[in-house]
């Protein structure tokens, strides 16, 4: 069974009492921490939606989209049947998985603040492509660069 106790400031068991204040240092390297689970989880609803909107799956993935208008079904299993799509996709993660490997050697030998600036450039650099991108590779490449990006700053944060 768990206990638990109340410990005084200073008491009588020969501790300091602990030093550390909240400064604005403190709350915004927890905010800049805390952003990276959300950049993570931004994308992931983000490209939950766009890979159901209609004209994204027009532009991209005609073929996906005209199956989809010809199955007028209820039923929503296994309805975007698609190699490439599923890449579009998962490249993210896949990125994600293998930069995340290699972020702990750069951090280590560059530093947190250059690990971190590395990262926000890559999801930049991706950001980008995926803006401009008019064909399905210039998606892949930018989520690719998203992924990196996101497996940097999830490992140094």
């Amino acid at each position: 069974m768990a206990g638990g106790g109340v410990i005084g400031v200073g008491g009588g068991d020969g501790r300091k009492p602990y030093p550390g204040n909240l400064t604005p240092y403190v709350t915004i390297t927890c905010i800049v921490a805390a952003m990276g689970g959300l950049i993570f989880g931004y994308d992931i609803g983000i490209s939950g939606g766009v890979t159901t909107m209609t004209p994204f799956l027009q532009k991209f993935f005609r073929k996906v989209w005209e199956k989809k208008e010809a199955d007028k079904s209820t039923n929503q299993y296994c309805q975007y049947d698609s190699q490439t799509l599923t890449m579009f996709t998962s490249s993210l993660y896949l990125a994600a998985l293998l930069s995340s490997l290699v972020a702990s050697t750069v951090t280590r030998r560059l530093g947190r603040k250059l690990s971190m600036l590395f990262g926000g450039l890559l999801f930049f650099a991706g950001a980008l492509i995926n803006g401009f991108a008019k064909a399905v590779w210039m998606l892949i490449v930018g989520r690719m660069l998203l992924g990196f990006g996101v497996g940097f700053a999830n490992q140094v944060i």
